[in-house]
């Protein structure tokens, strides 16, 4: 599995060969064009992808983290939830706390 960072992850770490912030919609369809699990502390994501049913190849969501808790927290689930994000589900980490929302929960 591979993953696709958000630009805001990581302290804005650049992931990417953009010059800048394409946008949202941009980066959601590219990490599903490439196949990969999209990282991202943007909950507008999960909107993009339930609400608008905007096709993906799973997120992870990592809220309220520090830069030093979110590679671990990171690894972490991209590790244990590894099949579940390759079938499109939307994972939200927090400290203490991860959610599962199944590909096929999306309604």
């Amino acid at each position: 599995m591979t993953a696709l960072l958000d630009t805001c992850v990581w302290g804005g770490v650049r992931t990417t060969d953009w010059p800048m912030d394409p946008g949202d919609e941009e980066i959601l369809q590219r990490a599903h064009q490439e196949s990969r699990v999209l990282v991202t502390l943007d909950k507008d994501f999960g909107e993009l992808a339930i609400v608008q049913r905007r096709p993906h190849s799973g997120i992870l969501r990592v809220v309220a983290l520090s830069t030093a808790q979110q590679v671990d927290v990171c690894l972490a689930v991209l590790t244990r939830y590894a099949p579940q994000l390759e079938a499109g589900a939307i994972v939200t980490a927090e400290a203490g706390r991860i959610r599962v929302r199944p590909a096929d929960d999306r309604d």
